[in-house]
């Protein structure tokens, strides 16, 4: 085959994009430990599949928990329409009622995505963990809380969706309905895929006991920053107790609780405030440490929440997060 000069700069070219796409393969794994993210810590920022990739390559995280929303718009679904309500309930943005139209609208737009989730092929997801993985980063959860309004077919789909994408485990809050606990807790141990459940504001450990007892497939998604906000206390000998039973952590750095008196309040949810890291009081550095040092398997998820500075962006203090890991890990 004859080679022209442009064909030839052709080849160079493709072969310079591909060694850069295997040389900016991320890596954070360190001291043994898997540092990576949600999704939810980009929402302030276009969510595509492509883009939330890019993000996480430009921040160095090779592992995430993925929320429902990046995978399933670029398996093709729906629009969602109604942002800020809340279904079944009848509120709109802002805890107001809802208009019949604003009812409607939510109705309308449940029907199509259980519509969506019914008929998906499951090769969009493989086209996506494909994506992914090729570029270096791996999913270890996905979050699409299971309701009880659901049919077995979406929960279906929910466990369908994470095997295919490669998680081990399914996310949502921890329930405070004992019907929904044991029905999640029922599904997961027939999948043999775990359910984890989320705590924010409910206040220590309390509720464990009965969430891992439900069934040996449960497990704990924790938060260790909701936990030392609203109890003021180390969520290391939480950790430690539970290590066996945890699927994956949730770091974020925030301060001690504030009574409603004192300078800057309480934050939403109950708890102190979210701060940038390392100007709070959770004590992130012990708990790396620890799973260092424990050789935990499970990964710790940075969660941005504390508001961008002045001057600084969302990649900018995620980085700087991903950097407080590394040297904690050192």
């Amino acid at each position: 085959m004859l080679y022209t000069r442009r064909r030839i700069g052709k080849l160079a070219l493709g072969a310079a994009t591909a060694s850069k796409l295997m040389a900016a393969k991320p890596n954070s794994v360190f001291g043994g430990v898997q540092i990576g993210t949600i999704t939810y810590s980009f929402r302030a920022l276009p969510s595509s599949a492509g883009q939330v990739l890019q993000y996480c390559l430009d921040c160095g995280i090779s592992a995430i928990e993925l929320m429902s929303n990046v995978a399933e718009s670029y398996a093709g679904a729906p629009a969602q329409a109604g942002r800020g309500m809340v279904p079944g309930r009848g509120r709109g943005p802002g805890g107001g009622r809802m208009t019949p139209e604003q009812q409607a609208a939510m109705e309308k737009a449940a029907a199509e995505m259980k519509q969506f989730r019914l008929s998906v092929s499951m090769e969009k997801y493989k086209a996506f963990r494909k994506m992914y993985n090729d570029a270096g980063v791996s999913i270890y959860a996905f979050k699409l809380p299971p309701t009880m309004n659901m049919s077995d077919q979406e929960y279906d789909y929910i466990w369908n969706v994470a095997e295919t994408l490669g998680a081990n485990h399914v996310t949502m809050e921890l329930p405070t309905n004992d019907a929904l606990l044991q029905r999640v807790a029922e599904y997961a141990a027939k999948r043999k895929l775990r359910i984890a459940f989320h705590t924010h504001g409910q206040g220590g450990e309390s509720e464990f006991p009965k969430a891992l007892a439900a069934s040996s497939y449960t497990a704990i998604n924790f938060d260790v920053g909701h936990f030392y906000g609203v109890t003021g206390k180390s969520p290391v000998p939480v950790m430690v107790k539970y290590h066996d039973r945890i699927a994956s952590l949730h770091l974020k750095d925030r301060k001690g609780p504030k009574s409603a008196g004192e300078p800057g309040g309480p934050a939403p949810g109950g708890g102190g405030p979210n701060v940038p890291w390392g100007q709070g009081e959770t004590p992130i550095r012990e708990i790396l440490q620890t799973m260092k040092e424990s050789r935990y398997n499970f990964p710790a998820s940075i969660e941005y929440e504390y508001d961008t500075p002045t001057g600084s962006n969302v990649l900018s203090e995620i980085k700087k997060c991903v950097q407080f890991c590394k040297d904690a890990l050192a």
